[in-house]
């Protein structure tokens, strides 16, 4: 029997062998990029030194400390507020980017000029491709406190200019708009697809049973793609500890003044190791981001799983 096995097997290997030497590349790339490294998170439990005989003599002879590492974040008076500031952005992002992604595909299929569909999808795209440094600059130039187009605009029309950079009232709305605009084009074109696949024999029955257009998208359309939802929301609450560095980062050009709802998990860390220069202790913020990021994903999918099983990720 084992004989067998192993010949199928082998066999199996050999048919799809054009299949299997397309994902080699890949594969090794995440062998060597993501799974190997994992082995570095050692580093989290150490008090680490860089030797000069490089990275593995330094994690060798680094003494080991246990959970010293952790006391960084939890013990820091900073916890709570960049705690807050992380899972309450990315509900909010899920939120929005949910309904609008949804909303946007929805209207891209109502439409039956294609070419038109294809420029709208491109345009959308574009700000996903832009690197968040990029469009620091675009906003700069918009909330720029002497030369913004929005403090020109306020003056022009007898009212006070805002300095932009150092009060904290508009940023989470800032936030919000700047992470819906550039996600909105890439997060479409999944629900678009799903939205295409659609069975059209359902909304045939629909229009002969007298529904109109929206009782058509309640009852047949996200009914339908309810499945894709829920996979991508358990992908998404998975990076609900994970911010987004560059988008916190870039936008308010890592302003003080604006820390208050600035904040985050990722930018306290980079600050924290910039500032100190302990790798250990930045090593163990991220380990316990991406521990909890698991164990939401989990549990976000047991949950899926016993009250929807088609609908979960596993």
């Amino acid at each position: 029997m084992k004989k067998r096995k192993k010949a199928s097997f082998w066999q199996n290997v050999w048919r799809y062998k054009a299949l299997i030497l397309m994902a080699l590349p890949g594969f090794v790339w995440f062998i060597f990029f993501f799974y190997i490294p994992v082995f570095a998170n050692v580093v989290a439990f150490k008090d680490f030194h860089i030797s000069p005989n490089g990275f593995i003599d330094s994690l060798v002879t680094s003494k080991w400390v246990g959970f010293e590492n952790f006391k960084f974040l939890f013990a820091s008076k900073d916890a709570w507020l960049i705690t807050r500031n992380t899972i309450a952005y990315n509900v909010v992002f899920l939120a929005f980017n949910l309904f609008f992604a949804i909303a946007f595909a929805i209207i891209m299929s109502e439409l039956r000029n294609k070419k038109l569909v294809k420029v709208y999808h491109t345009m959308s795209l574009l700000p996903y491709f832009l690197s968040w440094v990029v469009i620091g600059y675009f906003l700069y130039a918009f909330l720029s406190p002497d030369k913004g187009i929005f403090n020109l605009w306020l003056t022009n029309n007898g009212k006070n200019p805002v300095n932009w950079y150092t009060d904290p009232t508009w940023w989470p709305l800032i936030f919000v708009v700047m992470n819906v605009w550039k996600s909105l084009g890439y997060n479409s074109i999944i629900y678009y697809a799903s939205v295409m696949g659609i069975d059209p024999t359902y909304y045939e029955a629909a229009m002969v049973d007298g529904a109109s257009k929206w009782q058509q998208i309640k009852n047949v359309t996200i009914p339908q793609i309810v499945p894709m939802m829920m996979v991508l929301l358990i992908l998404n609450i998975g990076g609900i500890f994970r911010a987004d560095f560059g988008m916190f980062y870039n936008l308010p050009r890592n302003n003080g003044a604006l820390y208050q709802v600035t904040s985050v998990l990722d930018t306290y860390i980079y600050n924290g190791l910039t500032a100190t220069g302990d790798i250990g202790m930045s090593s163990a913020a991220s380990l316990y981001q991406s521990v909890v990021g698991a164990i939401l994903l989990l549990g976000t999918n047991f949950v899926v799983r016993r009250i929807e099983p088609d609908s979960a990720l596993f």
